[in-house]
């Protein structure tokens, strides 16, 4: 599997940078866009600059509603009429009514299988309701974070049920419990993680600070 941050808080490779985050997955048969970010002009100018088509994308799957996160969808929807969307049974219903005019709407509860090797957690949290995507490797279970609201140990109980997670990327907004990352050999931390400098403190070897046009190969 192919992993590459789209849009984020921060850019490389020539790339604009917004508020939000979304980044492609791409499995040997399926192309996956997770969230969109809060522009998504800016969200389609990137994946051109990185030589992706949005109208080659089989799903679109959204973690939780908060605009840094489906600010692009009507532009994505817009430009790829095709793609799938996936989101949590308790997105608005206005929302989840504004999809279904447009294109296939799965409204997702429990964990569930997405695509071969790919997996949501299903809903989880309290106040802010969020799903992650989880990624079974050969290597082990990768985690991908939009803002990891529910707190990482809700998170790491549901994708160590289906193996041993190795890795995290995305936003990992105000994550007090450092140590539930110990034993990951990536943290690609971006986008909303506010004890970033923490993290990378006591996690020097596995830490990456991620942007807009990181790549990695899983």
């Amino acid at each position: 599997m192919e992993i590459t941050v789209v849009y984020d808080n921060n850019s490389g490779r020539g790339l604009g940078k917004g508020w939000g985050f979304s980044c492609s997955i791409e499995t040997d048969d399926k192309k996956i866009l997770f969230d969109t970010g809060w522009d998504g002009g800016l969200l389609l100018e990137n994946m051109a600059t990185l030589g992706m088509d949005i109208r080659e994308y089989d799903i679109l799957l959204l973690s939780h509603q908060h605009w840094d996160h489906i600010g692009g969808l009507p532009a994505v929807l817009n430009a790829n009429p095709k793609i799938e969307v996936y989101t949590l049974a308790s997105f608005s219903e206005k929302l989840k009514k504004e999809i279904q005019k447009r294109t296939k709407l799965n409204e997702i509860n429990g964990m569930c299988k997405i695509a071969e090797g790919v997996y949501s957690t299903g809903e989880l949290g309290d106040i802010v309701k969020e799903q992650a995507l989880l990624l079974d490797t050969d290597k082990g279970i990768y985690v991908i974070s939009g803002c990891a609201h529910p707190g990482l140990p809700a998170i790491m109980e549901v994708a160590g049920s289906i193996g041993n997670v190795r890795g995290i990327i995305g936003g990992l907004h105000d994550c007090q419990d450092i140590e539930a990352m110990r034993d990951l050999e990536l943290i690609g931390a971006g986008h909303c993680t506010s004890n970033i400098d923490a993290i990378k403190e006591k996690y020097p070897n596995s830490f990456v600070h991620i942007e807009a046009g990181y790549c990695i190969h899983i």
